[in-house]
Order: structure tokens, then sequence, then C-alpha cells
């Protein structure tokens, strides 16, 4: 992108909208072209503005955030970074759906929030706006899955495969259409490892469990992996898994650029399940993943990318199929139904049994 990054600022607070602009300002890279106090607003001045990125709150008068981005997306597409409060975590990864680039919690004063703020603004202003953002709803399950679910039904599940996903940003939108494509009775486990900001991991959770037709939670610090489960990271720990194929926290050092890491859940699954292990590595920014699904590669499991026009940022699962530790990319439309063919085909063996 050339020249300035022009922003809108969406948000019904003044307050708020002046922390945002003296935020942006303090960088040379950003431009505040307008501010909105609604969505109604916010709508009107994407259009006549056309800034490079908005910044959307959530909860509005006259017209909400998630009204105001759906109507940017099918006029005047933007990328638009979700600037919200840990209690509307939830309502913040439905507007993911909408196609808001990603989400941000509200920033403080503090030196460390003004420069999460102003990286992750800088990353989604970077990304190219298309239409794959706007998801068709993810709860319907494509006809490909559906067609392979009755043979996943009378499958036998002794030691059924064991899937664990790596994603960023894109993620969110990707596993939507991933989990709620996939049936009722699939009888594999489900680990995610999707990077995202602290505290917002519970609502991620909360938020795909209304799309999915398995529970979906958070995972829980030395509880056994088990069937038909998916298992979401927390934001504020590393997860992986033990020997035991019990789940296993660990601490995340001030060092850790990658959060939580992929890498270590995706090796650590490898480990543990071997052969049974199916590595997935999804839409986003940096490498993290990469040394993962090498990890699985070596245990004889089986490796799945994302491919680049399905993906909103390639980055993450460039680097692994670069690396040459992925044996299908795949769209993502079609990833479910790949899932639901290995669950369904006889199980290889080794490892422990989930």
């Amino acid at each position: 992108m050339g020249g300035l990054i022009r922003v809108l600022i969406v948000d019904d607070s003044a307050t708020a909208r002046a922390l945002l602009r003296d935020m942006l300002e303090s960088d040379p890279a950003f431009e505040v072209v307008g501010e909105a106090a609604n969505g109604l607003e916010a709508v009107a001045l994407a259009a006549s503005l056309r800034p490079n990125l908005v910044t959307m709150d959530l909860e509005m008068p006259e017209m909400t955030g998630m009204e105001a981005i759906a109507e940017i997306m099918a006029t005047r597409p933007v990328p638009i970074l979700v600037v919200s409060g840990f209690a509307d975590a939830h309502n913040a990864f439905a507007a993911v759906s909408r196609g808001a680039v990603d989400v941000i919690g509200k920033p403080d004063t503090s030196d460390a929030e003004m420069a999460r703020f102003i990286a992750k603004a800088k990353l989604v202003a970077s990304i190219r706006v298309i239409t794959h953002l706007r998801l068709s709803t993810p709860w319907q399950q494509p006809k490909a899955a559906a067609t392979l679910q009755s043979a996943a039904r009378t499958a036998a599940f002794a030691q059924p495969p064991v899937f664990a996903i790596a994603s960023s940003t894109g993620g969110p939108q990707a596993l939507a259409q991933i989990l709620g494509s996939l049936p009722a009775d699939f009888g594999s486990a489900i680990l995610v490892a999707q990077h995202v900001v602290p505290g917002f991991a519970a609502g991620l959770a909360s938020w795909l469990s209304t799309l999915s037709r398995l529970p979906v939670r958070l995972g829980q610090d030395g509880e056994p992996v088990a069937p038909g489960t998916i298992y979401l990271a927390p934001s504020e720990v590393h997860m992986g898994v033990t020997a035991q194929g019990c789940i296993a926290f660990s601490e995340i050092r001030k060092a850790d650029i990658y959060r939580p890491s992929c890498n270590r859940l995706l090796s650590t699954v490898a480990a543990c399940f071997g052969r049974r292990t199916v590595g997935i590595i999804l839409s986003g920014m940096g490498s993290d993943g990469s040394v993962g699904m090498r990890s699985v590669k070596a245990a004889d499991g089986r490796t799945i990318a994302q491919d680049e026009a399905s993906s909103v940022v390639f980055g993450m699962n460039q680097c692994a199929i670069s690396g040459g530790w992925v044996d299908k990319v795949l769209p993502l439309p079609d990833i479910a139904a790949e899932m639901i063919r290995l669950g369904a085909a006889a199980p290889r063996g080794g490892g422990k049994t989930a």
C-alpha cells in the first residue's frame, strides 16, 4: 500500500474516538480522515472518504457496528478492524463472519497497548479485502461433506484420527466454515490454536459453539482429549498435549511472538498420537505452525493447508507449503469434506486412544 493509511474511526463515544485518533496519529503511517458516531454515519463516510481502514465499535445507536459492517462490505468493501470490549467478544467474532478482518480489545493508554493496536491496525490495513470474507452461512453443510457423512457414521472409530488446527488472521472465518460443516457424529477430537488477543478466546469459543454441531469449548489443563469434542486454546497460555493424551498448558513467555503457539499444539499432538495425527494450517500472518507441521510429517501423520485463493492472509500456510510439510493444499470449502473422509477411512494405528 503506497502513501498514508487513511483511517475512519467509528465509535459512539467521543472519548474513545479521541483516544484512537491520538494513538493512530502518533504513528506517521496513519492519517485519520474521519470519525463516525454510529453505523449510519460509518456507511456514508466509508463511501465518500474511501478510507484504507475502518476501526469499528459494535454497540452504537441508529445502526449497530454489525449492521454497518454488512452494509460496507456489500457496497464499498474496506478492511475493517473491530475494536471491542471483552464482554462483547462473542459478537465481535460474529462481526468477522460479516466481513470484518480481525478483532482487538479496546486499548488503554499504556505503551504496550498502543503498540499492539498500531501493529494490528497496520496488519489489517494491508490485507486485500475480497469476496471470500463474506462467508455463506457456515452451518450449512457443503454437499461434499454431506455425501461423506453416512460413511462417517458407519466407520469403525476404534482409533479415529486426531485433528490439530493452526490459524491466525482470517482463521475465525475459516474455522466457522470448517467446524460448522462437520456432522454431529464426527468421531474425532479437534484441537485448535488460533492467535487471538488476550481475553477473547472465550468469546471465540462461544461464537463457534453456536455454529458447530459438536461441542466447542476452551481446553482445560489436565483433561483427557475426548472424541467428538473441539478444544480451543485459551489466549493466555500455550496449549499442548501430554504423552498420556491429556491437555497441558505452558506459560507464555515475554519473548513469545505467537500466542497461543500453533507449533506447540501441532508438535505435541504429533508426539502423542503419531500416525493418527492430522495437522491443518489455515490463513494467518507469519510462520507459526510450520515447525509443527514438520513434526506431524515426521510422525507419519497427514497434513493439509488452506490454499492461497481462499485465505485472508497467505502466510502461515504458505510457509508450511514452501517447507514441503503439506500433503494436500485445499480450498476452504473442501477442508471439512476431507476431514470427514479421513475420519471415515480405516485408521492406520499408532499413538494413544482419544
